[in-house]
């Protein structure tokens, strides 16, 4: 990152305190998940029957599950995979999609139309149902579900890929470019996708709360992570169970995790746009 972008991006948070929260709330996302397994007080997958269903307390912060294992060290250990699951299957439909949505928006005809009409089938589907049937007929395996994931987000950029570059593709720099002899393939990975980017960065955030979410739904319906495994959408459907005797701590926390992360990312994304937009920096 440059000095000019580094001021931009501290002027753009000190102007907007929503967007300085979200950033830091989503570092804090990012240093957890990768330094989680190393901090937890407790290893998130032992049982300790004894302890089991305890209140939060000093000893226990977020209490115990009904196997005693600590539910606040499966919180942490849970961000990790989540977050690696959604940022995986966003990092891998955002590259495919915005390149197929560029050369469709760029070169137009038969390839635009097929291209079109596959997106408008896909998202004829609820995506979540589309999801759910992928997941069941490949496995649940963590790979999977990230296929799965990535696939239902591809047409957001899709789309938008193209309406952008299909409205860019006749500029003047566009032209410049063609007439120094770069190829159609080059002017639109050198040319036109930086320019489409910063305006695609808000779909990400959002993508980014999305994809924990549909990961956490997949997972409390069964046909996500495996337990043991420590992920919130587990930790919610094991904890639904015992709603009804009080123990209102095994979803409220994990539960809670879930607002808490895809409302950060949803914040984050007006104030990505406003970092990585150039038209911004007047």
């Amino acid at each position: 990152m440059t000095s000019a972008t580094l001021r931009h991006t501290v002027w753009i948070l000190r102007g907007n305190p929503v967007t300085a929260f979200a950033a830091a709330g989503a570092f804090a996302l990012c240093v957890l998940a990768i330094i989680g397994p190393w901090i937890v007080p407790y290893d998130p997958i032992a049982s300790d029957v004894p302890n089991a269903l305890l209140p939060p307390s000093a000893k226990y912060w977020a209490g115990t599950d009904q196997l005693g294992r600590d539910v606040f060290s499966r919180l942490i250990v849970a961000a990790g995979l989540d977050l690696a699951i959604a940022a995986s299957a966003v990092t891998l439909s955002f590259v495919i999609g915005a390149v197929i949505g560029a050369l469709c928006g760029y070169a137009g005809g038969r390839l635009d139309r097929y291209v079109g009409r596959f997106v408008d089938v896909l998202m004829a589907f609820p995506l979540f149902v589309l999801a759910m049937a992928m997941v069941a007929a490949l496995g649940n395996r963590v790979e999977n579900i990230v296929i799965a994931t990535a696939i239902i987000n591809l047409p957001f950029y899709i789309r938008f890929a193209r309406a952008e570059v299909n409205v860019r593709r006749n500029a003047g720099w566009v032209e410049a470019a063609r007439a120094c002899g770069d190829s159609h393939v080059s002017v639109v990975l050198r040319f036109l996708l930086p320019n489409v980017l910063p305006a695609m960065a808000v779909q990400v955030s959002l993508n980014l709360g999305w994809a924990i979410l549909n990961a956490a739904g997949l997972s409390f319906i069964g046909l996500g992570v495996k337990p043991p495994t420590p992920e919130w959408g587990i930790m919610v459907a094991e904890g639904a169970r015992f709603i009804s005797t009080g123990k209102w701590w095994l979803v409220a926390f994990p539960g809670l995790a879930l607002m808490l992360t895809v409302l950060c990312f949803n914040l984050l994304g007006d104030g990505l746009r406003d970092i990585l937009d150039p038209r911004m920096r007047t």
